[in-house]
């Protein structure tokens, strides 16, 4: 199992609960974000994008692991507010405060409650690249082909 240290910033400490920032059961794979906020809701409108500060900042404490905001499924599937970038990285050196850029993909305004779970942070590992330019690539099966290029079947 990975360590993660979690930074609670402001008064974030109390919104959290005695369990922390922690995934909501044994075996969930996220950690549930709140909405840390100092208005007691916002209102996010049809289209709009909204900075929701998650009162936390982290550190990873084992090499080639970064973190990854998602939506979390009822916001996302069931309201319509979503990530707005779709998944936000989280570099394992960046000691900031998280924020997650909500978007709202209804057709209706949503409100957001400070507190609410608004988004869940999950670890995966990664691979570190070394570039080296090249004028040429290997040839492949696909070639240049993009989007669509293998069919719809």
């Amino acid at each position: 199992m990975s360590v993660v240290k979690v930074k609670y910033l402001g008064e974030s400490r109390a919104l959290y609960g005695k369990r922390g920032a922690c995934p909501a059961t044994a075996e969930a794979c996220g950690l549930d974000l709140r909405a840390c906020f100092t208005e007691d809701t916002i209102c996010i409108e049809p289209g709009d994008r909204y900075p929701v500060p998650t009162g936390i900042a982290i550190e990873i404490c084992e090499k080639n692991v970064a973190a990854f905001l998602y939506s979390r499924s009822g916001w996302g599937a069931r309201k319509g507010l979503t990530i707005a970038q779709g998944v936000g990285v989280i570099d394992p050196d960046f000691r900031g405060e998280i924020i997650a850029y909500m978007l709202n993909t209804s057709k209706e305004a949503i409100t957001v409650e400070k507190g609410d779970r608004i988004a869940q942070l999950v670890f995966h590992p990664y691979v570190p690249v070394s570039v080296e330019e090249s004028t040429e690539l290997s040839e492949t099966e696909r070639g240049i082909g993009g989007y669509g290029h293998t069919g719809n079947n």
